[in-house]
């Protein structure tokens, strides 16, 4: 069953955001990339233009242009009130203020809407949802998943969490995922029995403190390869 596009609210990130939270090098942007549950987020478009290669999915792709653009006009107002509302639980070091944050996500998002034509038709937007991707073994060299694991774990189980980083390692020969904490804050519930089932499975994990934090205490990810 396809979602409906009001219960999305489409909030991309910067390609900047992408390079902090997941401590991408000069190589890792060279390498074939998945941005898992990229959403509206500028990376692909401006890795894209660079000559890199990476394709993002989402159910959001289900959509066009004009539908995720007005989409984002009902959301955006809404999503920004709610962050002044709460400003106490994030980090306002490198985003100073809620206007900066506002014109960040705004400009990737704009980004993102500019590219997003061309990019379905070059396949580097796809509709897509874990825990099943439709790609080979190790067709990726790194997958990146942002905002989505561990940070929904009320709304997704601890089962489907191992089963989408499992289908994630199949696909890419290395998963990097950020954050590691809930919408509220706090360390995943679901993180330790992951980690533990992970290594038992076979898989190597790793924590990496990286130089992002905006959720307050949000400046780690989780590393996961296959031996």
């Amino acid at each position: 069953m396809g979602f409906k596009l009001t219960e999305i609210v489409p909030w991309g990130r910067s390609y900047t955001e992408y390079v902090d939270m997941f401590a991408l090098t000069k190589t890792d942007v060279t390498k074939k990339i998945l941005g898992c549950g990229d959403g509206p987020a500028s990376f692909n478009a401006l890795l894209t233009k660079t000559g890199g290669k990476v394709i993002s999915v989402d159910p959001l792709y289900e959509f066009s242009q004009d539908a995720i653009a007005v989409r984002i006009k009902e959301t955006f107002a809404v999503v920004i009130e709610q962050v002044r509302l709460n400003q106490q639980e994030f980090v306002w070091n490198k985003i100073t203020s809620v206007e900066a944050l506002g014109n960040i996500r705004l400009s990737a998002m704009e980004a993102f809407l500019a590219d997003y034509p061309e990019g379905v038709k070059a396949g580097r937007y796809q509709q897509m949802r874990l825990p099943v991707l439709a790609f080979p073994e190790q067709y990726f060299a790194l997958a990146l998943c942002s905002h989505l694991l561990f940070l929904y774990s009320e709304q997704l189980s601890e089962s489907f969490h191992l089963a989408a980083i499992k289908e994630l390692c199949r696909v890419s020969a290395e998963v990097r995922i950020f954050p590691l904490l809930e919408l509220d804050g706090q360390l995943s519930r679901h993180l330790p029995a992951v980690l533990q089932q992970l290594t038992a499975d076979g898989y190597l994990t790793q924590l990496s403190t990286v130089a992002y934090e905006f959720q307050k205490g949000g400046n780690q990810m989780l590393m996961v390869k296959q031996m």
